[in-house]
């Protein structure tokens, strides 16, 4: 073939290929029409010229967040996310519009989130290589861009104006807003701080750039990112305050850069290679604001870990957030959201406190702050200091250092671990019996050292008595033995219908016994009958057996209930009925519960005599308490899916005891009281169960707050055409909320509701909160009892349904 020839077909080919390397590259530009579907493979993108910048879906969980990242590193970074990190459904599409701009809808074509302020005709799109993705206008304007709507990251050439703002992500892998909050004030200071994650109130700075000035003309009006790739305040001066230090950076051309507020509440620097010869792979930290930020103390907002938290700094300038023992975390998948109790301290216990409690020392910790104090003993001795916070049923911690006691309450906020601040010595009380030697490598000594001194007493035992106690105490020792490996061998029965759980398995003739033939019907719900029974265990004790009907199961539902009643069986919280027992023979599926004496709450709140406003109370607190264990304490988070009065019972004190949690996933779709092929009640179910979008606890959360308005009402939500314009309780709260007409919705009540008017209002304004349509905006489990508590501010509710969300 002749030299001609030969480049005759190379003119060929690469004109032949053009289109496809166009296509595999991209140029930049978007033309109005063009759309992405989220999808798990083979997904399509929209490239900026480079190839450096992607544009696209990213998959979280099993949903997608609309995002764009650094496509030619491994860890493909996010630098930009939508509409506050709310994740969509497979098959949703996002497309360029010529009058709307960017629209983002589901697979029906419901629109999910477009930007309302859009105003002008796009002619196309443009993503450059500094990641910003811009909508053109006709006359080349910029109509919308990414780099004017950041989330948590700022890139070279990017700019943030007076005002501007960077939230953190609740996590590493959840794209939420979380706590932590970079503002540009309009007096020209750079701050940090965190911030009420409902309100956005924002709480204490923790870092400042000090840029703010009485004189206007000194003051920032900009924060740059240049090009170079350091990260300045520009002043009205003209000088300049430059964060980044002074040839810290290597040259911009060879590597990436951003500048991230990290979920941990730090703004960060970072570089990262472009090319991986180098030998440095990964981001490289630059720099970081605060140096410390287990060292800022704030009056309020719980501190950088949360309530209860302890900050620790590790050795990367990393932030851990720590519970103390005996303490879990508020949320298990958000560490900095704070860490609860996992027991309840009375003043009205029987018995001494030293019964019931004990004190743990705590090194190097403490939680500073004179608003967790509210006692103080000096002078004293430590001795002193552990015995009074143990015996003073308001302590939660006492801190002791040179003859002086602080006496420490609940929420406590700003702990923090450090050696090399913290002098002293920190007290915890902690109930007995909830740590144990199986804790590992992180026990407190004192456990240790009982169990050492166990060893050596049964030793000294052995040796020391005579051969005959020896032999008997063997033999009884086998005994033990095997009755320990009789009970693994049951357990791996397990795989033929035996749940290898703490509950008793019962047979179908010993549960007809012991309801008489199940002759004493207690209620009746979606899975079937309750009847009330008596059988002989240690005692003889009163029981609750459920009869589940089995025509009210799904199909597969025979392996489930299994699945079920071993993670019923592993929840133990005193707001959850506790179960017994069951049984799964044949197709017999009974649950057995320890019987409450007080019935329903149906019962107690809707009969002719209302309850006192303080046993209310505790009521609406106790169901609060349990939803927020189910949702965030258990190992596996439990969706109620029926939170109403019936299933709410009432023990011998009039303690609130949720019932029928986990059992939601056992029952068909089509065994509904709304008819609609969903799970619930009519009146307490929540809008998106009408709208097939993802369910999440925020349903729990609508139930509670209808159920809370009738609590305080002592009403059902949905009466007889006869009340009028008072049918709907939900709609009438809100009527009577606006109106300021509170006490129409007790009237005629007890006097102590009467006379107790701020938390009536209180009471009411989270109920509102808690039923609103859109379920991003209803506040945790966790949050409502803070509110009902009064430990945190509760601003003015919006209007639970103030529009469809079927199309805007």
């Amino acid at each position: 073939m002749s030299c001609s020839s030969s480049y005759i077909l190379f003119i060929f080919l690469f004109v032949l290929l053009l289109p496809y390397s166009a296509l595999a590259q991209g140029n930049g530009i978007i033309s109005v029409g063009s759309s992405i579907t989220a999808a798990d493979k083979k997904a399509k993108l929209w490239y900026s010229p480079s190839g450096d910048f992607a544009f696209g879906f990213t998959k979280v969980q099993d949903q997608f967040v609309l995002s764009i990242w650094h496509d030619k590193i491994p860890d493909k970074t996010i630098v930009w996310f939508l509409n506050d990190g709310t994740t969509v459904p497979a098959d949703s599409k996002v497309q360029l519009t010529a009058d709307r701009g960017l629209v983002l809808a589901d697979s029906r074509g419901k629109e999910l989130w477009r930007y309302k302020e859009f105003s002008g005709t796009a002619s196309n799109a443009v993503f450059n290589d500094t990641g910003n993705f811009k909508i053109v206008g006709s006359d080349s304007s910029t109509l919308w861009d990414t780099f004017s709507n950041p989330t948590d990251t700022l890139l070279p050439t990017q700019t943030l104006a007076v005002n501007g703002k960077l939230y953190s992500r609740l996590s590493a892998t959840n794209f939420t807003r979380g706590k932590f909050q970079l503002n540009f004030g309009n007096d020209g200071n750079l701050v940090l701080h965190t911030r009420d994650i409902i309100t956005d109130n924002p709480y204490d700075a923790y870092y400042s750039s000090g840029t703010s000035d009485l004189s206007p003309i000194n003051q920032g009006y900009q924060v740059q990112f240049n090009e170079t790739g350091y990260v300045n305040i520009l002043r009205r001066n003209g000088n300049i305050s430059t964060l980044t230090n002074e040839g810290a950076i290597p040259s911009p051309a060879g590597y990436y850069h951003r500048a991230i507020l990290n979920y941990d509440g730090y703004f960060v620097q970072y570089y990262h290679p472009k090319n991986f010869s180098t030998g440095t792979s990964g981001w490289t930290r630059v720099w970081q604001e605060p140096e410390n930020i287990c060292a800022f103390l704030e009056d309020f907002g719980g501190g950088v870990c949360g309530y209860n938290s302890v900050c620790v700094r590790d050795d990367s300038a990393s932030v851990n957030c720590e519970c103390p023992e005996s303490y879990l975390l508020l949320d298990p998948n958000y560490k900095h959201g704070g860490c609860i109790p996992n027991f309840t301290q009375l003043c009205d216990h029987n018995g001494s406190a030293e019964d019931l409690y004990d004190i743990v020392e705590l090194t190097d910790t403490d939680w500073p702050g004179r608003s967790n104090d509210y006692a103080t003993l000096k002078p004293t001795s430590e001795g002193d200091c552990k015995r009074h916070c143990l015996n003073d049923c308001f302590c939660t911690a006492a801190f002791y250092h040179g003859e002086n006691c602080w006496k420490k309450k609940l929420p406590m906020t700003n702990g923090r671990k450090d050696s090399s601040v913290i002098i002293g010595k920190a007290f915890l009380k902690i109930k007995k019996g909830d740590l144990s030697p199986e804790l590992g490598p992180g026990k407190p000594v004192y456990y240790e050292k009982k169990n050492k001194g166990t060893l050596i007493l049964v030793g000294g035992v052995l040796l020391g008595s005579s051969v005959f106690v020896n032999f008997v105490l063997i033999v009884v020792g086998c005994f033990g033995l095997l009755n320990i490996y009789k009970r693994k061998i049951s357990n791996l029965q397990s795989a033929n219908g035996i749940v290898e759980t703490n509950v008793r398995l019962f047979t179908n003739n010993e549960l007809v016994e012991a309801t008489d033939g199940f002759k004493e019907e207690l209620g009746r719900g979606s899975f079937g009958v309750v009847y009330k029974g008596l059988i002989h265990m240690s005692s003889t004790v009163i029981i609750a057996v459920k009869k589940i009907d089995r025509h009210r199961l799904f199909h597969d539902a025979a392996k489930e209930f299994k699945t079920e009643v071993n993670a019923i069986a592993q929840t133990h919280h005193k707001n959850l009925v506790r179960l017994i027992g069951f049984c799964e023979e044949e197709d017999h599926r009974l649950l057995v519960y320890e019987y409450m004496v007080n019935g329903t709450l149906a019962t107690f709140i809707f009969g002719s005599a209302k309850p006192s406003w303080q046993q209310r109370n505790q009521i609406a607190l106790g169901i609060a308490r349990g939803l927020a264990y189910l949702h965030e304490e258990c190992s596996t988070q439990v969706i109620h899916c029926d939170i109403k009065p019936q299933n709410i019972l009432l023990d011998e004190f009039y303690n609130a005891r949720i019932s029928d949690f986990g059992l939601a996933k056992l029952l068909m779709l089509n065994q509904s009281k709304t008819n609609t092929g969903i799970r619930g009640t009519k009146g307490y179910v929540a809008p998106e169960w009408f709208r097939n979008t993802p369910i999440t606890v925020k349903v729990d959360v609508y139930s509670f707050g209808v159920l809370l308005l009738e609590i305080i009402c002592c009403r059902r939500n949905v009466e007889d055409t006869e009340f009028g314009d008072k049918a709907i309780l939900t709609d009438w709260v809100w009527d009577c909320f606006t109106d300021g007409r509170l006490f129409d919705l007790v009237d005629n009540d007890r006097e102590d509701v009467l006379s107790d008017q701020e938390k009536v209002e209180r009471f009411v304004m989270v109920g509102i909160w808690c039923i609103q349509e859109e379920p991003s905006i209803r506040p945790t489990m966790r949050k409502v009892i803070q509110m009902l508590e009064g430990v945190v501010d509760i601003p003015y509710p919006p209007c639970p349904s103030p529009f469809s969300y079927s199309s805007t």
